[in-house]
């Protein structure tokens, strides 16, 4: 895999002192978006959270999606940016929105409004590996 400038393709949020880092790429296969989750978690070893949303169609034609919430409540993380990528019709697209926690609780509705904004920010640009 080719090595990738995340700060290229990173967008910022923050809301009381929680930063929420976003990123929006194109990937074809599980072993791209492994690469590019992996390469996220060693650059921010100190978030709290990795939440992601994906689909790619398989070499066999078939649509495979995922969302993960990393520990968030549920449904207040992976669900809102599986939304985004639903809504704007993108396919092959993954999504990650890392969160580090700024010490103060957001609650259910602000913190996946907080993800949401999040995806919506990074999907302008996506990077294509």
């Amino acid at each position: 895999m080719k090595d990738i400038d995340l700060k290229k393709y990173e967008y910022f949020y923050e809301i009381k002192k929680s930063k929420f880092y976003s990123y929006s790429f194109q990937i074809n296969s599980k072993k791209e978006f492994d690469f590019l989750y992996d390469l996220l978690k060693k650059t921010h070893k100190k978030a709290r959270h990795i939440c992601y949303a994906y689909n790619y169609i398989n070499d066999n034609g078939m649509v495979q999606s995922k969302y993960y919430d990393d520990g968030e409540p549920k449904g207040t993380a992976g669900i809102p940016i599986y939304s985004i990528i639903e809504k704007n019709n993108l396919n092959n697209t993954v999504i990650f929105v890392v969160r580090y926690f700024g010490g103060i609780k957001l609650g259910s509705g602000p913190l996946l409004r907080s993800y949401i904004k999040s995806a919506q920010l990074c999907i302008k640009k996506e990077a294509t590996i």
